[in-house]
């Protein structure tokens, strides 16, 4: 019984870290793929609670100027000028450098989290718990320090 216990732990936690993968990956391959894409930068110029919005300016000067979009984070408001990737066929930014990248990836970082106390009090692997949370906030406080 013990095994099939542990095999459960062990496909929840596996399942969590996954899935934040999963949700990261959705802005983080635009950061980390980002050569043939249209690169340029947005000056917000405002903000709801999820999304801010601004006029984009196109690295290549052949490319329209336009309205876009990126998801908000505590560093971005009005009046700020911000490094994006535009995402193909949209009308929606990903942030670019180290702070976009780390942002794209905080769903991994609460994922990493939440799988902690499974493997911890699941698996009674407390010293690899302990490097899941760490890995996970440390991800967290440099978004944070990135932005």
């Amino acid at each position: 019984m013990t095994h099939v216990r542990n095999a459960a732990m062990v496909l929840v936690a596996v399942l969590l870290v996954v899935a934040g993968v999963w949700a990261s990956w959705g802005s983080a391959q635009h950061v980390l793929l980002a050569k043939g894409r249209e690169h340029g930068t947005l000056t917000v110029t405002g903000c709801t609670d999820e999304r801010c919005s601004g006029a984009y300016a196109p690295d290549d000067a052949g490319s329209p100027r336009r309205t876009l979009t990126v998801e908000r984070s505590v560093a971005a408001g009005p009046g700020s000028v911000i490094p994006v990737v535009v995402k193909p066929g949209t009308d929606e930014g990903v942030r670019t450098g180290w702070g976009g990248g780390l942002h794209a990836w905080l769903p991994l970082g609460g994922a990493l989290v939440l799988a902690a106390p499974l493997v911890a009090g699941g698996l009674r692997l407390r010293r690899t718990a302990w490097s899941l949370v760490g890995a996970g906030a440390g991800l967290w406080v440099a978004a944070f320090v990135a932005l």
